[in-house]
């Protein structure tokens, strides 16, 4: 896989939404992982991952999903799942992740 992918942030409703577009994987998870461990890290109440563009994620994309879940805990602040694709959607209950996730269709 390519490290093609676009991590952007916003605020809605109060929430920090990070908006991410393409591949994530060994390549590209380390600045996934950047972005979200400021947030998780911030006095943010809700940190909102938007996966709904995502094409493709790897096991270094879980692992970088589930330490920022972690670090937003500790920090008491909510961590959410955008996601709408049945295919990664799929991924997430393989590994039995959607028990441990708050996921959503929409932000």
């Amino acid at each position: 896989m390519t490290d093609d992918v676009r991590i952007t942030q916003e605020q809605v409703n109060g929430a920090a939404v990070v908006t991410v577009e393409g591949e994530i994987d060994v390549a590209s998870a380390p600045e996934l992982r950047t972005n979200l461990h400021e947030l998780c890290t911030e006095d943010a109440s809700t940190v909102a991952v938007d996966l709904r563009a995502v094409t493709f994620l790897d096991s270094s994309a879980l692992g970088v999903l589930v330490g920022a879940l972690r670090r937003c805990r500790e920090n008491h602040t909510e961590f959410r799942l955008i996601i709408n694709s049945p295919r990664l959607l799929k991924i997430f209950e393989i590994t039995g992740l959607t028990s441990v996730f708050d996921i959503s269709e929409t932000v």
